[in-house]
This record gives structure tokens, C-alpha cells and sequence, in this order.
């Protein structure tokens, strides 16, 4: 299946969780560390970068971003799809 062709538009533009890591300072690789599941920095890349992501990583995404900051974010802070 052509991925161009599928109907679904996969790059969205950057999210609201570039903003918010921005503010605070964080760097994708700050995520990475503080996930207590695995996570790669690729994940926190595409997140900010708004790629469609899976609900799974949408997840391990925004847990990651609470445990860095001690702050409480829901998935609608973060993404904007």
C-alpha cells in the first residue's frame, strides 16, 4: 500500500509538546531518562515534530513528560490531532 495514497496524513506539524519542552528547558534526551518504560529518542522526536503516533507511544510520551517535570499534562497539552 502507497503510504501517499492511504488517505491519512501523517505529518501534522510541530505539536504543542515542542513548546512546552522548550519552555521548561527539556531536551528530548531528558524524556528518554525519565520514561520508566522503554523509549527511544526517536519517539520524542516524531512526537514534536507531529508525526502520527500510535496511542501506545502518544502514552509513554506524555508519562515520560510528567515524570521529567513533576507537572500534570493530559494528551490534549500535548498533541493537537
Amino acid at each position: 500500500m502507497n503510504s501517499e495514497n492511504d488517505g491519512i496524513e501523517r505529518n501534522l506539524g510541530e505539536q504543542p509538546i515542542a513548546k512546552i519542552l522548550a519552555d521548561r528547558g527539556l531536551k528530548h534526551h531528558d524524556l528518554v531518562v525519565a520514561s520508566a518504560v522503554p523509549m527511544t529518542h526517536k519517539m520524542v522526536a516524531r512526537a514534536c515534530k507531529g508525526r502520527r503516533l500510535t496511542p501506545n507511544v502518544k502514552e509513554k510520551i506524555l508519562q515520560a513528560l510528567c515524570a521529567a517535570t513533576g507537572e500534570t499534562f493530559t494528551l490534549r497539552d500535548l498533541f493537537n490531532y
